[in-house]
């Protein structure tokens, strides 16, 4: 799954890292220089979610703004609880069985 959101279209980009030196003129200095600029990748925020999509549930990748937007539309949460499992002797307690008329 490629790192791209679902709704935004947000993905990583490339840039670059600045490395300075010297003291800035506001303080005091002669100003600050750059030494060296590093390639770098910005990546987005993406979380993986649990979202409606045309009708069925999916898990989709999403950036964080568009969970804020309200773009994400989350499936309602399931009711299912296990069965409970009956304590023994519980069936001959509560109901006796009676013996069948003879005519």
């Amino acid at each position: 799954m490629p790192r791209v959101c679902y709704f935004t279209g947000k993905k990583t980009r490339s840039g670059r890292k600045l490395a300075h030196r010297g003291k800035p003129k506001y303080l005091g200095g002669v100003g600050v220089k750059i030494t060296g600029k590093t390639k770098r990748k910005f990546k987005p925020n993406l979380q993986t979610v649990r979202a409606v999509v045309d009708g069925g549930i999916k898990r989709i990748k999403v950036s964080a703004k568009a969970i804020r937007m309200g773009l994400v539309t989350k499936p309602p949460k399931r009711n299912w609880k296990p069965p409970q499992a009956e304590p023994e002797g519980a069936d001959e307690q509560a109901a006796p069985e009676q013996p069948a008329e003879q005519e």
